[in-house]
């Protein structure tokens, strides 16, 4: 493992760290009921995430608790985040404090997923115990990422198309469909006219 791909842990760990503060601040901001317990859920599994992270990176002989300027940037990033929340919540309009929470999830797990996307290519291109490691670990989280991205985009969108007035699938087709991929979560989209 060379400088860069240990630097690019740390930052992913650093990633999930932040995702756990900005689950938390959009729990808050949930009022829809479903989207809340969802969120909770997500909120578990990325404090699961940091775990996977953090044996992993122990067992690839990188020292979580390094800092870089990547890191500092990415937890920056993450605090933004939560911060943009909390100004909402303070706005006092309930539904638009929870799209901009949605928003911000959706920000955040972009990261996540291209992070454990990275991992998979990772480990395609190592060799023997740390491939398989990365591979075990990229197994273990790949569809949850894709889970919370591509739901709560689902989410975003139709909290959206309620707050301006028009008929709004809630939850989204991506929840009823249990979309797990990019070509799922398109065709749940174009199916949302059918669901109205």
């Amino acid at each position: 493992m060379n400088k860069r791909q240990a630097d690019f842990l740390c930052q992913a760990l650093e990633t999930e760290q932040g995702g756990v503060l900005v689950y938390e601040a959009a729990i808050l901001c949930a009022k829809t009921p479903e989207l809340k317990e969802e969120w909770q859920k997500y909120l578990d599994e990325t404090k699961e995430h940091v775990g996977i992270y953090t044996e992993l990176m122990q067992e690839l002989n990188v020292d979580p608790l390094t800092e870089s300027p990547g890191r500092t940037i990415v937890r920056e990033k993450g605090a933004a985040l939560v911060a943009c929340m909390k100004q909402a919540l303070k706005a006092g309009d309930a539904a638009g404090a929870e799209i901009v929470a949605a928003e911000c999830v959706v920000d955040a797990e972009t990261k996540c997923h291209m992070n454990w996307h990275l991992v998979g290519e990772m480990a395609k291109t190592l060799k023997g115990a740390h491939a398989k490691r990365l591979q075990t670990a990229y197994d273990q989280v790949e569809v949850q990422e894709d889970e919370h991205l591509y739901h709560t985009a689902g989410w975003a969108r139709e909290l959206w198309i309620q707050y301006l007035g028009m008929p709004a699938v809630i939850p989204p087709p991506e929840e009823a469909k249990d979309v797990k991929t990019a070509i799922g979560a398109a065709r749940a989209k174009h199916s949302r006219a059918s669901m109205l």
